[in-house]
């Protein structure tokens, strides 16, 4: 018979999941970011839905067309987070900047 080490004794360092480090929101620029993205992710999470309610059958429908509706989704997504926000993803950032003491004090 060989020896075949346990699981249990081997001794791996504990992870809890969710980081401590909070360097990465330290600068406004990378809040910013944040919350253009949150936005985009939002926007995409209500369109998605809203593609879901269907209120007909289409005419056409495949997987290869629901494939491309969702590329373009993405795109149009994309660009309404860019040029025509909702305003959620600034929220989030004001309310994470109020936070953080460095991003609220004027430069100087």
């Amino acid at each position: 018979m060989t020896d075949i080490p346990s699981i249990a004794s081997a001794t791996a360092a504990p992870t809890t999941g969710i980081s401590v480090d909070s360097s990465r929101v330290t600068s406004k620029a990378n809040l910013k970011e944040a919350g253009d993205k949150f936005e985009s992710v939002f926007t995409g999470m209500m369109l998605k839905s809203m593609r879901q309610a269907k209120l007909a059958d289409p005419l056409f429908d495949s997987k290869a067309s629901d494939t491309f509706r969702d590329m373009q989704d993405q795109l149009t997504v994309k660009d309404m987070a860019q040029h025509t926000p909702l305003g959620i993803g600034k929220a989030m950032t004001e309310f994470l900047s109020r936070s953080q003491p460095d991003l609220n004090q004027p430069p100087g």
